[in-house]
């Protein structure tokens, strides 16, 4: 005759969420907490990754099919950038998750970026709408367009392809300690600009206001982004220095950023 095992209610509740903690899908970085702004969950994740999915979609087809005979305002020009917003989010995140998963979080999708991100997103929308509504002839150059499409997906490529060579070793944040697996990368893209994602990101946001043929966005993204990489690579190289001394310094005289005026 068979015994019958009897499992506490209370020990089996445990057991879940002991496994739930452990599961693959959770994103609890190891490094660098979560802002909290956004509900770091699957659920939360899925959602934005369905709704930057839709994005996507919407703009590549207003991109390829020009519908601005039906919709105004919704040329080739703005619906690539919405397509190319909504792709680098994604990208964002996805490559966290595939080549860096204890830093990947629902922040990896960099939507909680500061307000500034926004308000200079915003503000070249706003010159857009503006300027094809009452001087839509100011958008009628399409060698920019495309040179700006060929900047977008040129520092997408660059960024994205730095990001998987540097692996663990990228983070989305500036390290100031060192960590025992982190080693200087001077390989692959990382052989001929030495902070590749930040000269990806830059070519990129260039790159769509040159789309939408804003002059005004233009000229702020150039400062805005220049000042932001030139402090910003001043305070990670110290950290860099401090990490791998002359090596460091070997390869800082050898590979430049090849961000105008960021040594």
């Amino acid at each position: 005759m068979a015994g019958n095992s009897s499992v506490n209610p209370a020990d089996e509740f445990e057991q879940k969420i002991r496994r739930r903690m452990t599961n693959p899908l959770e994103t609890n970085p190891l490094i660098n907490a979560p802002h909290g702004n956004i509900p770091n969950t699957p659920l939360a994740s899925a959602t934005i990754a369905f709704l930057l999915g839709g994005v996507f979609v919407f703009g590549l087809y207003a991109s390829m099919n020009d519908i601005s005979a039906t919709a105004s305002l919704l040329t080739y020009q703005l619906g690539f950038f919405i397509a190319a917003w909504a792709f680098f989010h994604w990208a964002e995140f996805a490559v966290t998750a595939g080549w860096n998963f204890e830093k990947c979080s629902v922040d990896s999708y960099l939507l909680d970026n500061g307000s500034m991100y926004h308000i200079a997103n915003g503000t070249a929308l706003m010159e857009y709408l503006l300027s094809r509504h009452f001087w839509p002839s100011s958008k009628s150059w399409p060698y920019v367009s495309l040179l700006g499409m060929t900047l977008v997906i040129f520092g997408q490529t660059l960024r994205s392809t730095a990001m998987i060579h540097a692996s663990t070793n990228f983070s989305h944040t500036v390290a100031f300690r060192k960590r025992d697996a982190h080693r200087l990368v001077t390989d692959g893209v990382y052989r001929w600009f030495r902070h590749p994602s930040y000269a990806g990101f830059y070519y990129w946001a260039l790159g769509t206001q040159l789309v939408l043929q804003n002059p005004v966005t233009f000229i702020f993204f150039s400062v805005l982004l220049w000042r932001f990489f030139y402090y910003r690579t001043q305070a990670e190289e110290k950290a860099l220095v401090q990490f791998f001394g002359d090596e460091y310094r070997t390869y800082r005289g050898r590979v430049g950023t090849k961000i105008p005026f960021v040594p």
